[in-house]
């Protein structure tokens, strides 16, 4: 492929960076390239923002309201959305279950999700991980049981993304037990706001609401909710993650992140001179700037391929992209010292408009830190996608 691009992708791009510059909200753009905490308003402020000129789902073909791009406008959109500082349009809806739908659903499901997804009436979450199913996905318990037009669903799911603000959840459930455990799971769509389902809060280390455990007791769905055919989810689910892997890669955030670790280094260090001078300092940068730029190639001929959805070459951008976002804030940490110490999340959450330690950029980046542990575990552990990647591209 041509990795240049052409007259008219440049002209794509000259239209999108117009339209960030007169649409964004100052607010948002602060929020976001200062590493703050944005809330449900923000997300859905600016998914409504791009709706209305039609770009809230840059993936979507036309005929389901996409704006039918080729593969290097979403990579040219999605870069300059990230290098501008916008809000990350949630990918649970738009890019994971809208096209499990699109591809395996009901007619009805289409014509009733996919516009509610498209205008941001409907959050979604995602209901895969259980306490005793992870990285084992297929061991999940959470049951569903057919009773006439309904399913009744009992179990428990967690890391539940958001699952606080949702209004819908998509939900692998074992419909038979008796089989081999990969071919009694089914792909469920349920309502968050059913009588039944009891969202549980979990706090993670940065002290934020991010994640939480979902439980379902005799939680009764319609039976036009299922996607597809019984017992057939895991293949769906083989499908979504797919689509999730390779967004998950975010080379156009981890180029943001890039030239914000650059601008911390160029600052004045304890010795006089600026961190990014020191040669050991900027081999790091460097070697970290290589990666990401390999990735972004990687990206590029994946979404190439258009004329198939994403296979096991998603696990390589998962496990790559979710290793540079990591190894950025970790040098974004390195470049301000003991200034990351201290944590202010009155300062992030907005309630306070400066930091206590009167330095904005380097107040959040411990929390920033601490919360990218996760990239390297969602999605399907790195060390899982690495098996993939073993016995599907290599065929050890």
């Amino acid at each position: 492929m041509d990795l240049n691009y052409s007259a008219e992708d440049l002209a794509f791009r000259d239209g999108v960076r117009a339209f960030l510059d007169a649409e964004l909200p100052d607010d948002l753009r602060r929020k976001v390239r200062g590493h703050l905490r944005l809330d449900k308003d923000d997300y859905v402020r600016w998914h409504r923002i791009l709706a209305r000129r039609g770009w809230a789902a840059p993936g979507w073909p036309r005929e389901y309201g996409g704006p039918g791009w080729t593969p290097v406008q979403r990579h040219i959109f999605e870069e300059e959305c990230a290098l501008a500082g916008t809000p990350q349009v949630l990918p649970f809806g738009v890019n994971m279950v809208a096209p499990v739908i699109m591809a395996f659903g009901s007619q009805w499901q289409k014509e009733h999700y996919l516009p509610r997804i498209l205008s941001c009436e409907d959050w979604w979450c995602q209901g895969y991980s259980e306490p005793g199913a992870g990285s084992d996905l297929a061991s999940l318990k959470t049951s569903a049981v057919r009773d006439g037009d309904h399913y009744v669903v009992n179990g428990q799911k967690t890391w539940t993304t958001l699952a606080q603000h949702a209004d819908m959840i998509f939900c692998l459930v074992r419909t038979d037990p008796g089989v081999r455990k990969q071919e009694g799971i089914s792909f469920l769509l349920v309502d968050m706001h059913s009588p039944g389902v009891t969202v549980r809060p979990i706090v993670m280390l940065d002290e934020d609401h991010e994640v939480n455990e979902v439980f379902f007791d005799d939680v009764r769905v319609p039976a036009a909710n299922l996607v597809g055919e019984e017992n057939k989810g895991w293949t769906y689910a083989k499908y979504l993650l797919g689509h999730e892997r390779t967004g998950i890669a975010a080379v156009g955030r981890s180029k943001r992140e890039l030239a914000q670790l650059k601008r911390l280094a160029l600052r004045e260090h304890k010795d006089g001179r600026p961190l990014l001078h020191d040669p050991l300092f900027a081999a790091k940068v460097a070697d970290l700037e290589i990666e990401l730029m390999a990735l972004e190639m990687t990206v590029l001929r994946v979404l190439a391929r258009a004329d198939r959805a994403p296979g096991p070459e998603a696990s390589v951008l998962k496990v790559r992209g979710t290793e540079v976002q990591q190894r950025l804030s970790e040098l974004m940490v390195e470049a301000v010292g003991p200034l990351a110490l201290p944590f202010d999340p009155a300062y992030l959450s907005g309630a306070a408009p400066h930091s206590v330690i009167d330095d904005d950029d380097a107040a959040p980046l411990l929390g920033h830190y601490f919360n990218y542990r996760k990239t390297s575990i969602y999605g399907g552990s790195n060390e899982i996608q690495r098996n993939i990647v073993a016995q599907m591209i290599l065929g050890l």
